[in-house]
């Protein structure tokens, strides 16, 4: 986690809060070490960024690592679903793939 870079995305989320982009870097700078913070941050752009198809891979993985299923599935399953609106072929073989590994795992 670097210190400075979390300042740096907080200041840009201050002057775009309507960027998601701001706020997936955020939550990528915590993912490893403050998953709590990880998880408030990808939660609040799926909610109020739910186009933002990047969001979809890592929430579900979080949700996956953090042992909810339930929700891990459902974030899979809306990120598959909205790949496939916005025809991103890249996002949903990734999703498709990753899902198909959960559904294993959790077999």
């Amino acid at each position: 986690m670097n210190s400075e870079r979390i300042r740096l995305l907080t200041k840009y989320i201050e002057e775009e809060p309507k960027d998601p982009f701001n706020i997936y870097a955020l939550a990528m700078e915590y993912y490893e070490e403050n998953s709590d913070e990880a998880l408030k941050l990808l939660r609040n752009l799926a909610t109020n960024h739910s186009n933002y198809l990047p969001t979809y891979f890592k929430l579900a993985h979080l949700y996956w690592e953090l042992e909810k299923w339930e929700d891990a599935e459902t974030i899979f399953k809306s990120g598959i679903s909205l790949a496939d609106q916005q025809n991103d072929q890249k996002a949903l073989s990734e999703l498709k793939s990753a899902y198909q590994n959960f559904q294993f795992e959790r077999d």
